[in-house]
């Protein structure tokens, strides 16, 4: 009896002992921001541990890599960038150059990107005029998960029919998003033109035949007569809705809005939950 007792004990610790040896063992790719995450984990599932550098709450336009994230990403099996977010544009030449053995895949290649004029913003420049949020997008959502679906596949062709099947899950969810959205606005009065305080939604208002105005002067605080130019602007062309992202300063929004009667909504392009928020963008058109 006893000797079962130590047996089972021995037995339960090599499980245990097990179980945490393949979790230490399973392979990390780093991807520069949360949406970023959310798709690459619908398609690798548990075969890779995923990992955003830039943690949720913070600005990919000014974010510097710790220490630790430096060592995570030299053990990483590769990395998933957006395209040309400001992190990217600072950092991604000298990740590459001090770890070359580490594949950089550009998740964004293939996207009909939106060009704007070239400019310097306060705290990021934007490379070549290039508009970076392409994910806020289901038209670009479903590039980025065929162009995550290769590199995969390359890292790892064993189980492509694993990711393959995971892929096509979210291409359908993906699907299901726009058709939504396609609804919404279809059965209900929308408000075609919105305002931002910084331009995230360039691709969604393309998507869906929208005009986004931003608050932002060439990247920097609205002067006063700026400012007053947008209030004219708004209420104009009757625009009744502003979205602020937490990680910029509202008073300028709170403005706009009490001089012209509009809704202040708060949205998160950066979120991991890529489906919910947008339809929360949709769902505040509606009048």
């Amino acid at each position: 009896m006893k000797i079962r007792y130590i047996l089972g004990l021995l037995a339960s610790f090599i499980l245990v002992s097990c179980g945490q040896q393949t979790k230490e063992q399973t392979p990390t790719i780093m991807v520069t921001i949360e949406p970023l995450r959310y798709f690459t984990e619908a398609i690798v599932g548990d075969q890779f541990e995923v990992i955003s550098m830039v943690p949720n709450g913070t600005s990919p336009e000014t974010y510097d890599p710790t220490p630790q994230q430096l060592i995570s990403f030299a053990k990483s099996e590769a990395y998933f960038r957006i395209g040309y977010i400001g992190f990217e544009l600072s950092w991604m030449d000298k990740l590459q150059t001090n770890n070359p053995s580490v594949p950089i895949y550009d998740t964004s290649e293939g996207i009909e990107l939106i060009y704007a004029a070239e400019h310097n913003h306060a705290d990021h420049h934007h490379h070549g005029g290039v508009e970076p949020h392409t994910w806020n997008s289901t038209i670009n959502a479903k590039i980025i998960a065929q162009n995550i679906l290769s590199s995969i596949i390359k890292l790892d062709s064993v189980n492509k029919d694993f990711y393959k099947a995971n892929y096509n899950n979210l291409i359908q969810e993906i699907s299901d998003t726009d058709k939504k959205i396609q609804d919404l606005f279809a059965n209900n009065n929308i408000n075609k033109g919105f305002m931002i305080y910084h331009p995230a939604l360039s691709y969604f208002a393309r998507d869906f035949d929208l005009e986004q105005i931003s608050i932002e002067e060439e990247g920097k605080e609205p002067t006063p007569g700026h400012l007053k130019k947008l209030i004219q602007e708004c209420m104009k062309k009757n625009i009744h809705v502003i979205f602020i992202q937490p990680e910029f300063d509202k008073k300028n929004a709170e403005v706009i809005a009490e001089q012209t009667k509009s809704k202040i909504i708060p949205i998160n392009p950066l979120t991991y939950h890529w489906h919910d928020e947008m339809l929360n963008v949709a769902k505040a058109l509606i009048q």
